[in-house]
């Protein structure tokens, strides 16, 4: 299977603080990868070191097989922390104006193609300060998409919203990477939500990521667990408790 991207012990720190902690972790061509743990777990610090908008302490970062993120960022889509848009335009002129910045010929094409990727293509003269929630989300990752990236990294994308808004956007994920085979790296703590799609999941716990597993691993570990575990946030909260027991004694 083709590596996307590869983390090796990457560690960060910020002044006596470590934010993450030689920290490894693999994405393969075609995963929705959870990436899991609770607030200030070091999910977004991670996602910021690989969107380049942080360095790494220590270690290394590999997108698609080469160590120059500077031109691999091309092939990498990112929405972090609350979309950025402009409330007065609509979703065409807001794509627009990220089109310009990233001097990208044909802009028209592109857009007009990202707006029906994402479910968008009829808002007409609707101003973003109109949307939904989940419209804005959906247009932030429509903008993530607008260089038609292979690797998308969303953290929280489903954080605020109604239930509807979370179901759009599971839909859309599933849709990007089934229908236009986008990897995804998504970061949450809604794991009720993130079991319904994620092929591969990472707990992340203080920094350490404590483990990986597949899907199916995932069903397999819950079968077997004597605790009674049903589903991953059980599974997750066990682990969590584990590490912490550990860490005391």
């Amino acid at each position: 299977m083709k590596k996307i991207l590869q983390v090796n012990h990457v560690t960060k720190t910020y002044g006596s603080q470590t934010a993450v902690n030689d920290l490894s972790l693999t994405l393969y061509e075609g995963d929705i990868y959870g990436f899991i743990g609770k607030n200030g777990a070091g999910k977004t610090t991670l996602i910021r070191m690989i969107a380049g908008l942080a360095k790494p302490t220590d270690g290394c970062i590999l997108l698609f097989g080469s160590q120059d993120l500077a031109a691999q960022r091309s092939n990498l889509g990112t929405v972090i922390e609350s979309p950025a848009l402009y409330p007065n335009m609509t979703a065409y002129e807001n794509m627009m104006v990220q089109c310009k910045l990233m001097d990208l010929s044909d802009a028209n094409e592109h857009i007009k193609t990202v707006l029906t990727m994402t479910g968008l293509q009829n808002t007409g003269k609707k101003k973003a300060r109109n949307f939904s929630l989940g419209m804005k989300q959906r247009l932030a990752i429509a903008i993530a998409l607008l260089s038609f990236p292979k690797l998308l990294i969303l953290d929280e994308p489903t954080n605020g919203l109604d239930p509807e808004g979370i179901r759009e956007i599971r839909e859309l994920i599933l849709k990007l990477n089934q229908k236009y085979h986008i990897t995804v790296l998504i970061s949450s703590h809604i794991l009720g939500e993130l079991s319904k799609f994620a092929t591969r999941y990472g707990i992340i716990h203080e920094g350490t990521l404590l483990e990986e597993f597949t899907e199916k691993e995932l069903l397999e570990r819950c079968r077997s667990d004597q605790t009674g575990t049903e589903d991953l946030e059980d599974y997750f909260i066990n682990v969590i408790h584990h590490a912490s027991h550990q860490k005391m004694h």
